[in-house]
């Protein structure tokens, strides 16, 4: 019984700060399952689950399009595990790991690094110069391999399958240095373009071997 009223405070209380965001009020679900498993959802439990309750839970909006909320699950992931995803110019393991990103519905902030100063931040943040580099909170993957990256997202507790709303968008994808760094800020010589490989490819499932470096 303690462990539920803990549970039901912890979640009041991510409403309240959410709510004080701006955020949207959503019906949320907690039920558990016929295998005993509690889950949190945005839609009614099926008529399977043991029990169930139910209570307005605020969500978070997209930077662009204030009025395109995010359900739960999402928000939830997205405060304790942050996604963000390093990229450069000219590489393809960096537009597969767009795609792979897209596909399964991760809100995420995209910093490119294309200058002396971006790879300086790119150091700082514990990038090798392998591109892309995703960190999932506070693990990090450098190159792009699905099954690391979707390993990183799920122990994040990000969905499984894409549950992004229609219409959400995140935001624009800016430098990796900020711009009132003093660091020198002149175009950084990156390699030439990797091996021709077409972006439209399918998704691979284990690991890319290309791998883009500076």
């Amino acid at each position: 019984m303690k462990h539920l009223q803990a549970i039901l405070s912890g979640v009041l209380m991510v409403a309240s700060v959410l709510a004080s965001g701006g955020g949207m009020a959503q019906q949320m679900y907690k039920w558990t399952g016929a295998d005993g498993k509690l889950n949190y959802t945005d839609t009614p439990p099926p008529a399977t689950a043991r029990r169930s309750e139910s209570s307005e839970v605020a969500t978070a909006t997209s930077d662009s399009d204030s009025n395109t909320a995010l359900p739960y699950a999402l928000v939830r992931a997205a405060r304790d595990h942050p996604v963000v995803l390093y990229t450069t110019k000219t590489c393809v393991p960096c537009d597969l790991g767009r795609a792979y990103l897209s596909k399964r519905g991760i809100p995420y902030t995209e910093k490119t690094v294309n200058s002396a100063a971006d790879i300086v931040h790119l150091k700082q943040a514990g990038g090798d110069g392998t591109m892309p580099m995703l960190l999932v909170g506070r693990s990090k993957q450098t190159g792009f391999e699905s099954g690391a990256w979707g390993n990183m997202l799920t122990a994040a507790a990000y969905p499984e399958t894409s549950r992004l709303p229609t219409g959400y968008r995140n935001p624009p994808a800016g430098a990796a240095a900020p711009v009132t760094d003093k660091v020198q800020t002149e175009p950084a010589e990156l390699p030439g373009t990797p091996a021709s490989r077409s972006s439209s490819a399918p998704l691979p499932s284990g690991k890319t071997d290309s791998g883009f470096r500076f």
